[in-house]
């Protein structure tokens, strides 16, 4: 009985009663909070100036004698630890920062996260194109990092809990266009300033400030989210942004869902500490495996260093950036194909689809380098041409799946009471993950060769398995309901606590939400 009075979170299905539109409120909150994004994906592009010559001579004259030596392995030109951390200790800060975001966001709200990440970027931007030594670099590069642990961590929470139900997974995705378009500008970038000799590195490098600034500017006139405001205890504010983003007063199913997640999020005091509790396993699971597969996709070690890999594959240094800026502006294509079907086919069509031809254009990817390259031989242009668009194919297949859902799906899938902590988990696996790979990516290459493709098509296969016996399908369910939808899963079933009937809904036992939710679930 004890348990029946405390605080259930949703207990009952109302998305049929959820009403509203698409409205400019929406849209323009959503553009601009997608900005970060684009600074996401900026920071991940812009890394192709570890291949301009002043670049190099200035910070890295080992890397820039031995790239330029006759002599040297094509793998193991670029294999250098001071070169890989330029890279990976953004990905480093960003890891420990996004821990230290998740209290902000949820104390302060999401707007709050989303300006503390804007500032952080630029000042990152200022000392990298000011940068006279190596250590001020490695500082500005980890004060990107900082803001990116804060961007990444806000930004698609934001979007989730804006967007309606209908349209979250397109709407979510705009962080992922934004990304990819920060990197299609940052290569753009790249490929003109390599002919600005000495300064131009610094010219890209400096430019990150720009979307920076939007970022911040934008976090100040935002409106803060429904969710956010009640779960902080400002009801009346909460409804009637809630009314404005939805283009009606008839609100009150969505705001009943509010305020019940909040009424258990209020009782939760240490989020970290309940996201390990059993009712919340699957969503844990998948915000440990979504980001952690989407980095073992190997896409990461293409779009840092793109450049790099077809240089070492026997590109000029120009040809290496044209090849990158081409790979780039495939993925933001593609990224456009995922925002239109994702909320018509669903998020595991997607994913599946996308694993099953990624595995198959690595595989090809690393049967040519194995006859026709070789440490000592270069690619003929006719091979040079098939791993471009081979890699190209890869690029369309990541960004219709994996590149958008590993960050929309985990984005979605929290109760209220534990999502700032989850998402901050998301974003720190991520940037662990992303930061390994980084550093080790050019040693990798040097010692596995052309099995380095084989070795992320191995980890492709397994990810394409997980979605198929794991994910449900969560596309058109509310976000507040979503706590709903795992007790019905197959095999999620057997580890979410036993539900009991209710008087108003059901729940499980000891008080805790957790009823079927009946459509869109992979039995």
């Amino acid at each position: 009985m004890a348990g029946s009075m405390a605080p259930r979170g949703v207990t009952k299905e109302r998305a049929a009663e959820y009403k509203g539109h698409m409205t400019f409120a929406v849209a323009m909150a959503c553009i601009v909070a997608a900005i970060g994004g684009s600074i996401f994906g900026y920071d991940i592009g812009i890394s192709g100036v570890n291949t301009m010559d002043p670049f190099l001579e200035k910070f890295f004259p080992v890397v820039f004698r031995r790239k330029n030596s006759p002599t040297r392995n094509n793998y193991c030109k670029y294999d250098n630890q001071a070169l890989s951390a330029f890279t990976s200790s953004l990905y480093l800060a960003g890891q420990v920062s996004t821990l230290a975001a998740a209290p902000v966001t949820r104390n302060y709200g999401r707007r709050a996260s989303i300006i503390c990440g804007g500032i952080s970027f630029l000042i990152g931007a200022a000392l990298n194109a000011a940068a006279g030594s190596l250590t001020i670099l490695i500082i500005g590069r980890i004060m990107l990092g900082v803001g990116i642990g804060f961007g990444n961590q806000a930004v698609p929470l934001y979007l989730s809990e804006m967007a309606p139900a209908h349209l979250r997974g397109g709407l979510n995705m705009m962080f992922q266009l934004a990304t990819t378009l920060g990197i299609f500008t940052a290569n753009m970038i790249n490929f003109g300033t390599q002919k600005i000799k000495p300064w131009g590195w610094r010219l890209s490098l400096g430019l990150a400030a720009a979307p920076a600034l939007l970022m911040t500017i934008g976090g100040i006139l935002l409106p803060e989210t429904p969710n956010s405001l009640i779960e902080r205890g400002h009801v009346e504010e909460g409804r009637r942004v809630l009314e404005l983003i939805r283009g009606t007063a008839e609100v009150d199913a969505e705001f009943t869902d509010m305020t019940e997640a909040s009424e258990l999020a209020k009782t939760i005091k240490h989020p970290f500490r309940s996201i390990l509790e059993r009712r919340n396993r699957p969503q844990l699971v998948m915000a440990v495996c979504m980001p952690a597969f989407q980095i073992l996709t190997g896409i990461n070690s293409i779009l840092f260093y793109a450049p790099v890999l077809f240089q070492s594959m026997g590109f000029g240094a120009s040809a290496a950036l044209y090849s990158s800026m081409l790979t780039g502006a495939v993925l933001l294509f593609s990224t456009l194909i995922s925002i239109a079907t994702v909320d018509r086919l669903g998020r595991r069509k997607l994913l599946i689809s996308g694993g099953i031809q990624m595995i198959v254009c690595q595989v090809i990817v690393a049967a040519i380098l194995a006859v026709k390259f070789s440490a000592d031989k270069q690619l003929s242009r006719s091979c040079s041409i098939a791993v471009v668009m081979v890699i190209c194919l890869f690029m369309l297949a990541f960004g219709w799946s994996w590149g958008p859902l590993g960050w929309t799906v985990p984005s979605e899938i929290f109760a209220l009471e534990t999502r700032s902590a989850g998402q901050s988990i998301t974003v720190a696996v991520n940037l662990f993950f992303t930061f390994v790979i980084a550093q080790a990516f050019l040693s990798l290459l040097c010692a596995f060769k052309f099995a380095i493709f084989i070795f992320f098509a191995c980890w492709i296969a397994v990810m394409t398995a997980f979605v198929h016996v794991f994910l449900p399908e969560t596309k058109g369910v509310p976000i507040e309901e979503m706590v709903l939808l795992w007790s019905k899963h197959r095999f999620w079933k057997n580890v979410m606590p036993d539900i009991m009937p209710l008087e108003d809904g059901w729940g499980p036992g000891g008080g805790d939400s957790a009823p079927a939710y009946e459509s869109n679930i992979h039995k």
